[in-house]
């Protein structure tokens, strides 16, 4: 609930936070992408390095600053663990996804049109093999963990939480940890750093369900759900 009135922000305003957080989460890891790869002077580490501290320090500023509007969950999976229990409805979080799908496209967009690059363009980046879809399941399913965990037990501190996950997931993971289905989608549309062959993305979003699915039974049972809670409410 907001703290200004004590009422939920209608599904209009929740929906564009969602599309407005999503766009911004994906001009950062493209544009840092673009930014990283350039100055780098080939040095590919540098560029991830680069990449992976403006992501991480994006997720952070974009939760505090839109959790309290529609809990900032940028994220189709997390939208779907929160309507699995009960924080938010069904209806709603199709919707949610919806705008985060677009949102991400348009933060793609953004980011590539900063940097001269074209709007949209395919992405050759390979990522493909088991190594790869291994590492999206893992990903995903310690994400929803973190969200599940620290919203239920240390809600203030999700945000911190969930940046610090993201910035270490970028180095533990064979796949630099996408753990989202909207960014895997974006990132197919961007022939850059951060970029995702769209042939390697089904493979992703499959292994991202499966970590997500997988994660929210098992953190569901290691704590469980108790009263209902989204982001929103821990962020006053």
């Amino acid at each position: 609930m907001t703290a200004e009135s004590g009422l939920q922000p209608s599904i209009a305003r929740r929906v564009a936070s969602e599309f407005v957080a999503t766009a911004f989460l994906l001009a950062t890891v493209v544009g840092s992408g673009i930014m990283g790869e350039r100055l780098a002077g080939g040095n590919t580490a540098i560029a991830l390095l680069a990449n992976t501290m403006a992501t991480g320090a994006a997720l952070v500023a974009l939760i505090f600053t839109f959790g309290p509007i529609s809990g900032a969950h940028m994220n189709p999976v997390v939208t779907g663990m929160e309507a699995w229990k009960r924080a938010i409805a069904w209806n709603d979080a199709a919707v949610y996804s919806v705008a985060q799908v677009a949102g991400a496209l348009s933060g793609v967009a953004a980011a590539n049109v900063m940097f001269g690059q074209p709007v949209f363009s395919a992405s050759r980046h390979i990522r493909s093999g088991g190594a790869q879809m291994f590492s999206e399941f893992v990903a995903t399913f310690g994400l929803l963990g973190v969200v599940h965990c620290c919203a239920k037990f240390k809600p203030i501190i999700v945000p911190f939480a969930v940046g610090a996950y993201i910035t270490a997931a970028y180095w533990f993971t064979a796949s630099t940890s996408f753990a989202n289905p909207a960014v895997t989608l974006a990132r197919a549309a961007t022939d850059t750093f951060a970029g995702i062959r769209p042939a390697d993305a089904p493979g992703f979003i499959a292994a991202q369900i499966i970590g997500a699915v997988a994660s929210t039974f098992f953190f569901g049972w290691l704590a469980p759900i108790g009263r209902p809670r989204i982001i929103r409410d821990t962020l006053q």
